[in-house]
């Protein structure tokens, strides 16, 4: 049902980490530097996946 809506998928970035094999600081440093999209609930942060793919599959945009 959830994909009716087209959600993208979040996670934790402890479970991003998990899932993608990448370190929980270097998915942290991302988030801080606002290089891929997330949402803030608490005290955690969770990473819009797609935008990870994107990130790593195309590079950094040039301002």
């Amino acid at each position: 049902m959830l994909n009716e809506f087209n959600l993208p998928q979040m996670l934790t970035i402890n479970d991003t980490a998990k899932q993608t094999k990448l370190s929980s600081y270097f998915i942290r440093q991302l988030v801080l530097q606002k290089k891929i999209k997330f949402v803030k609930s608490g005290k955690k942060f969770f990473v819009n996946l797609n935008s990870l793919r994107e990130l790593l599959n195309n590079g950094e945009k040039e301002i």
